[in-house]
């Protein structure tokens, strides 16, 4: 059973969660949240699967509100909920930790699906979007380092067909289409994809992608 925290200041916007997560036999909502303060508290508390978290709220706002979660180091996963899919506050919110996003009206089997994605390990932002969130706020990233700089130390552990996966990882790329054009088997990456999640400590494959544009893989 997948359990859920709904965070989003609007009532209505909440019930229509519970009513539509609740319909559903792998999943029960833990409990609601109007502000980003109560969502951190809450999940501290109750530990769900995955927090269900709207980024514009009173006081303290989801992206906080999603870091303090990710740094609670607990096993609780946050799905951001923007307006539009490329709102500004989306690419904060993945780099504060968030397993992916998802714009609010989307389908309900695309959120139902996004939830259990998550609730695995899985991140549910498609690549296609991955590319143009961060295409649309690159500009958030540090400058790019001198030609003679250190390597990001992140990177030190990966082999060279890993790093050369996490690069076309940042460019959008399904395991499929990796598979295909480096003439690999879908299982050879999905094993690579693995070590280079677990070397670098991403979360998931949305912390791969940021991390291939923090270390100038993709740009």
């Amino acid at each position: 059973m997948t359990t859920v925290l709904i965070a989003d200041d609007q009532p209505l916007q909440r019930f229509g969660f519970r009513m539509l997560l609740e319909s559903q036999d792998d999943m029960t909502v833990v409990g609601e949240a109007a502000n980003g303060a109560e969502a951190a508290r809450m999940a501290a508390e109750l530990h769900p699967d995955v927090v269900l978290m709207d980024v514009r709220m009173p006081g303290m706002d989801g992206i906080e509100a999603t870091r303090r979660i990710v740094a609670g180091g607990a096993r609780t996963r946050v799905l951001i909920l923007t307006t539009f899919d490329l709102d500004e506050y989306a690419y904060s919110g993945l780099r504060a930790g968030a397993s992916g996003f998802l714009v609010k009206d989307a389908q309900p089997e695309e959120l139902l699906s996004g939830i259990r994605a998550v609730a695995t390990g899985d991140a549910v932002v498609a690549p296609s979007l991955t590319r143009r969130l961060l295409d649309a706020y690159v500009h958030h990233l540090p400058a790019a380092p001198a030609p003679d700089a250190a390597p990001d130390p992140r990177l030190t552990a990966l082999t060279d067909r890993e790093t050369e996966i996490l690069r076309v990882i940042g460019q959008g790329w399904t395991n499929t289409e990796i598979a295909e054009r480096l003439h690999l088997a879908e299982s050879t990456v999905k094993t690579h994809v693995g070590r280079i999640l677990s070397k670098t400590g991403s979360r998931d494959r949305v912390q791969a992608v940021i991390l291939a544009y923090d270390a100038k893989l993709v740009g």
